[in-house]
């Protein structure tokens, strides 16, 4: 199965702020749709995040994108909209010491971020297909599939209106 898996546009939001699951607009979705059209085998399906900043554009990908909540980003609890600097740093350092299983105050890890993701690929039934979502649903799948060790997990980046393609063995 062949997947582009691809990252929302830059969102509206001020520099510095951790935004996993608000819920913020995107800047310039047209213009990154127009360029993944000119990219994307045309007529694929889209499935992506219920997350404006992924929805707006899988929109303009496609006229029935299937939203699904398993590609929503990794919920980061209390951390939400705080800049990053104002998160204690005892709890950046846990998280540090333990990329997949620490989760933020009432929030989740990204084990459970990555198990969620996975669980939504594993249902997919097409040969090919668009994924509108976040860098960290991103991150977690190919961190999976490439067998990379969790404090290997922040070496994989993803501009936002970027798009991976890769190849899932079923």
């Amino acid at each position: 199965m062949i997947l582009h898996l691809v990252r929302h546009p830059k969102p509206r939001v001020a520099p510095g702020i951790c935004y996993g699951r608000l819920d913020l607009e995107a800047e310039n979705a047209g213009a990154v749709a127009a360029r993944l059209r000119a990219e994307l085998p045309p007529e694929l399906p889209v499935w992506s995040s219920p997350l404006r900043r992924c929805r707006s554009l899988a929109e303009l990908l496609h006229p029935l994108p299937v939203l699904d909540e398993r590609l929503t980003e990794m919920d980061f609890g209390r951390w939400e909209g705080r800049p990053w600097d104002a998160i204690p740093r005892a709890e950046l350092d846990a998280w540090a010491a333990d990329v997949a299983g620490y989760a933020p105050p009432g929030g989740e890890s990204p084990r459970l971020l990555q198990a969620r993701a996975l669980a939504f690929v594993a249902g997919l039934t097409v040969p090919e297909a668009v994924i509108v979502t976040h860098a960290g649903v991103i991150r977690t799948l190919l961190a999976h599939w490439q067998g990379l060790p969790p404090q290997r997990w922040t070496e994989l980046s993803f501009a936002c209106g970027s798009c991976t393609r890769v190849e899932v063995p079923r």
